[in-house]
Parts: C-alpha cells; sequence; structure tokens
C-alpha cells in the first residue's frame, strides 16, 4: 500500500531505502544456532497456496491465507487446518456442451499423527467435510456449541462458513442455517464472550467492499504497474458482531454499537485490556485508524482507540496494520499491544499504561530498525527457547514488488525473510534482539509470507510454528531451541460447561518470574497474528527452574483463583472452582 506518511517515518529514522540483499539490519543481535527447522515435507504437508495472482492486481490476491491449529478430534494433539485461495472470481457456467471448469483447491485439514518425536500429519479433508473452494482468507476455532468439541469458522472473499463438529472426525456445514454465511470480503475472526453470559459470541472483521468492478490500476514507489492501498478503493466496510443466544447466532452490529466504527480491517485480538472484567476487541486496520472497542460488560461496545492512544502511532499517523497481539510485555498485569506493519513503518509497541490509557513505545522494544525494512503480516510472543523470556516470531512478506537489485528472492518479487527476536530483561521490559537469518533456520526459508500459527505440534513442551506463504508450499518450523537444562510448563484453562470441559478463552496465567516480586502472565486466547488460530493452552519458559510456582488464574469475569506450585515438564489442566 502506498501512503505519504510512511516516507516521513523513513527519514524521522534515518533511511531513505529499504536494506539491500539478506544482510539484514540488526540490534545487538548475534548469530547463533537454528532456532528452528522446517519439516513440512517429512511431516507429511505437501501443500501449496494458491493466490490467482494476475496481471490485473487484484487487491485480495497479495492478502491470504491463514492457518488454525486445533484439536479437532479430541485426542491431545493439535490437528492443522490450511486456508486456501484458489480462484477469486469464479468463471461463468459452462455453455452447452462446453466441459465445465476445473474444480478450484480448497482448504485443507491434517490430523496430527505425530509420534517419537516426529512431526507426523495425514489429511483428512474429505471425510471430515471441510474442504471449502471459496477464496479464502483466514480462521478462528472455539467450542462455541458448548459439546465439547472444537469447532471452525473459515472467513473468505464470500460467504464465510461455520462448520459445526460432530464429535466423529466429521463436521457439517451450518453457516447458513446459522446465519453466520456474510458474503462480504471478511478476514480475521474471534470468538469470546461478549456479553458476560458465558456464550461464544463472534467478531467478524471485514476488510472492503471488493469487487472486479472496482479496480483500478495502481503504482508502487518505483512507478511500476502493482496493488493499490486499500484506501484508493474509498470502500471500507462495517465489522459484524453476532450474539450467540438458545437459537443460535443473530446479528448484534448495530444493537451492540460496532456500526459506528469502520475501517479495511484486517487483524483482530481480544482482551480485557482495562481489568475491568470483560472482554474488549481490538481491530488492526489497513491504512485507517485501528478499532479499540470498549466494552461495557454488557454487549455494547465504543471505540475509544483514538481516545486512549491506539489507534495511530506516536507521531500521529495511521499505519497499516496486519497482524496483532495483547501480551502483557512488561509484567505489570496490563495487557500491552504489538502490531505488525508497512515496509517503511515500524512494527508498532502500545504500552498499557495501567490508567486506560496506551502510549508507542516502539523504541523500547529493540524491533523498530528492522522491522522498519519489511512488511509484517503474522506474529507471536512466545518464549522459544525456555529462558523465562518472551522472544517474538515475525512473518514477513511484502505487498509491492521490491525492485530487482533489492530483491531476497530471484523468483518472487514479494519475498521477504521472516524475524526472529531474542527476548532479554531490562530491568523490567523485554528488549529484543533480531536473531540473524541463519539463526531462525538452517536453510532459510523466503517467501511472501501472511498468516502464522504458534503451538507446540510434536508435544515435546516448545512452541513449534506454521506459516502460509503465497503460492508457495506452506512451512512447518519445529523448533529446537530450548537449550539442554531449560525447563518449561503449560496450561489448559477450562472450565465445565454442560458436562463438558470448555476452554476458557481470555483468562489469564501468571506464575512467580525468576527474579523475586515478579510476576510473568500469559492470556489463554487463540486469536491473534494474522488471519490464524493458535494453540489455546498457555506456556511459560521456566530457565533452569522446575517448578512454576504460585500459579494463578485471573478468569475473565476478574475473579482471581490460586492453584499453587506445579510441576515443570508438563501441561496442566487448571479448571475453573478446583
Amino acid at each position: 500500500m502506498i501512503h505519504q506518511h510512511k516516507i516521513l517515518t523513513a527519514l524521522l529514522f534515518g533511511l531513505a531505502s529499504p536494506a539491500p540483499s539478506s544482510a539484514l539490519p540488526q540490534e545487538g543481535g548475534a548469530a547463533m544456532k537454528p532456532w528452528f527447522t522446517e519439516v513440512a515435507k517429512e511431516a507429511g504437508v505437501t501443500w501449496s497456496h494458491v493466490s490467482d495472482r494476475t496481471d490485473r492486481f487484484r487487491f485480495p490476491e497479495i492478502m491470504g491465507g491463514g492457518t488454525a491449529l486445533f484439536d479437532y478430534d479430541g485426542d491431545g494433539d493439535l490437528d492443522l487446518y490450511l486456508v486456501q485461495g484458489g480462484v477469486l472470481t469464479p468463471p461463468p457456467p459452462p455453455a452447452e456442451g462446453e466441459a465445465p471448469a476445473p474444480t478450484p483447491p480448497g482448504n485443507k485439514l491434517f490430523r496430527n499423527d505425530s509420534a517419537g518425536g516426529l512431526i507426523l500429519f495425514t489429511d483428512v479433508t474429505d471425510e471430515a467435510g471441510v474442504g471449502d473452494t471459496t477464496y479464502g482468507m483466514g480462521a478462528a476455532c472455539a467450542d462455541f456449541d458448548r459439546d465439547g468439541d472444537i469447532d471452525l469458522y473459515v472467513t473468505n472473499v464470500g460467504p464465510n462458513k461455520l462448520y459445526v463438529n460432530n464429535g466423529n472426525g466429521t463436521f457439517t456445514d451450518q453457516s447458513k442455517k446459522l446465519k453466520v454465511d456474510d458474503a462480504r470480503w471478511a478476514t480475521s475472526a474471534v470468538f469470546f464472550d461478549a456479553d458476560g453470559k458465558n456464550g461464544l459470541d463472534l467478531y467478524v472483521v471485514n476488510n472492503l467492499g471488493w469487487s472486479e468492478a472496482i479496480e483500478t490500476p495502481c503504482v508502487n514507489y518505483y512507478g511500476e504497474p502493482d496493488y493499490c492501498s486499500p484506501n484508493n478503493y474509498n470502500a471500507p466496510s462495517v465489522d459484524v458482531l453476532y450474539m450467540h443466544g438458545r437459537l443460535g447466532y443473530g446479528d448484534a452490529t448495530i444493537r451492540a454499537g460496532i456500526e459506528a466504527g469502520f475501517g479495511n480491517g484486517l487483524g483482530v485480538t481480544v482482551g480485557d485490556y482495562d481489568n475491568d472484567g470483560d472482554a474488549d476487541v481490538y481491530v488492526a486496520n489497513d491504512a485507517t485508524p485501528n478499532v479499540l472497542w470498549r466494552n461495557d460488560g454488557a454487549g455494547k461496545f465504543e471505540d475509544i482507540g483514538l481516545e486512549v492512544g491506539c489507534a495511530v502511532n506516536g507521531l500521529g499517523a495511521p499505519e497499516a496494520g496486519m497482524g496483532v497481539q495483547f501480551i502483557d510485555m512488561d509484567s505489570d498485569g496490563h495487557l500491552d499491544l504489538y502490531m505488525t506493519h508497512l515496509r517503511r513503518e515500524t512494527n508498532t509497541f502500545y504500552r498499557n499504561l495501567g490508567n486506560g490509557k496506551f502510549s508507542d513505545k516502539t523504541n523500547m522494544t529493540g524491533t523498530s530498525r528492522a522491522s522498519l525494512n519489511m512488511t509484517g503480516f503474522g506474529m507471536g510472543f512466545h518464549d522459544f527457547d525456555h529462558d523465562g523470556v518472551l522472544d517474538l516470531f515475525v512473518a514477513n512478506g511484502a505487498v509491492q514488488a521490491w525492485k530487482d537489485d533489492e530483491r531476497f528472492s530471484k523468483t518472487d518479487a514479494y519475498a521477504e525473510p521472516n524475524h526472529l527476536y531474542r527476548g532479554q530483561m531490562r530491568g523490567k521490559n523485554v528488549r529484543l534482539s533480531l536473531v540473524q537469518e541463519e539463526g531462525a533456520t538452517a536453510n532459510p526459508v523466503i517467501g511472501t509470507s501472511r498468516g502464522a500459527a504458534f503451538g507446540d505440534l510434536d508435544g515435546d513442551g516448545d512452541v513449534d510454528a506454521v506459516v502460509v506463504d503465497l503460492d508457495a508450499n506452506v512451512e512447518i518450523l519445529r523448533n529446537d531451541a530450548p537449550a539442554a537444562g531449560t525447563h518449561w510448563v503449560g496450561f489448559r484453562v477450562v472450565e465445565e460447561k454442560r458436562g463438558k470441559l470448555a476452554d476458557v478463552h481470555g483468562a489469564r496465567v501468571s506464575i512467580a518470574g525468576m527474579e523475586e516480586g515478579t510476576r510473568q502472565q500469559r492470556q489463554a486466547e487463540p486469536c491473534y497474528s494474522y488471519l490464524s488460530s493458535n494453540d489455546p493452552r498457555v506456556h511459560f519458559g521456566l530457565g533452569a527452574g522446575e517448578m512454576a510456582k504460585d500459579v494463578r488464574v485471573r478468569w475473565p469475569d476478574g475473579t482471581e483463583q490460586a492453584f499453587g506450585d506445579l510441576a515443570a515438564g508438563q501441561y496442566h489442566v487448571l479448571k475453573r472452582g478446583e
């Protein structure tokens, strides 16, 4: 996308052009052994994304696709769902005597059959019935009907899909029946309790009112034909809030106040930013101010992003928001925000000041310089190396072509290397330093990356990653970072609903920190990153510690429960009321 304020940002940082070649700028980074090994092929996954890119530069082509990690069959491990692009504009029906057009490629579901330390997946799409062939964007996962099985919502350029899990390895498409099959261009979605009634409502982010008819020629920084900024279309779309009731879902967009907001929505996440006992919604908009929907506790929302300081950056400019995550970076008990952005913008860190306000403190993170030269999409904060400090993975990929002499790939003008930042404590704050490209994978995987999901795929206690690249094979990144002698602990946070255990989205788990008098906090929320759904469990690295001490849960309504000290090296189930 092309925004005038990006040029100002670049000049302020003293960089008039991006860094050529793969010699990325670093902020205290140092060469280290590879943290990840790319294992998709040996894991049995040869799926490739298809964007349907053409020389018409149709906007949705450059923005997909997402992925989801969820336990669809209830066997305790994470299965993999991959959202396909396919055919953006289906051809007209064939004339009499003509052969029908080939069936577009569809989404895929892979069952996790990992064993003996090896990540292994089996394609079960056909038997599960989730191979949607609509032009796909992202996915959200939750047990919305509280029957003990995880359901799947898929966002599309076209009618969205809600696949209800039947509990026997199959799904039923109930999109139309439940009236959640809106046909506008949707990007991200999240299940959450909007009104405090313990049901899972559904927020769907819409990008813009796109059609082939509104496409217009655009050029990039170098005067070459390329993809437009979303603002060229002047067609931002209103998001949708569906409230869950006894008869299914109902459109509550107007009643809840959501119709008051608009933007070119891409990423979404949920968290109780003001600690008042209800779930607030944050939407990352592309080239329009971001939205923070403050919840009044009864399902009415007000956009206060500009008022509290997280709608625009510290210079007062809206940025191209893609991926987003609520995370307590400074361990003060308040949820901060981190967002990925366009090349010539930095990724942005909004620090929660604890008084209902945010402040742009990007420079304190250590990611400014490196992120300025890339376009970030999927992202996730996790303690990948188990040293007790959060690290950061960012999936990068351009939306306008690099010049020939600056490209990272000879075959893909939009490809960029992904970024891995190692976290180190500086006082009470995490300072991130870029790990060199060879520190992420032994053989750098460079693509036009979009969605990224995070979770423990092989059950070994560390956090792996899945990255979707446009028009390329999916990346499955096995985590090899933890050093010998380091420990971890994981938690699934649940409550009983209708006699079944259900994940409690938005609950926060905290443990005593490695420094006396400190605490570490994680949120049990699968919806973050970009177009993707993640492992709902929370994970902590413990360094040399062999116990997670003073484990506590802050439930979404603000009440707290103590669970004492728990052993490292395993996943614990933290059940409300027990």
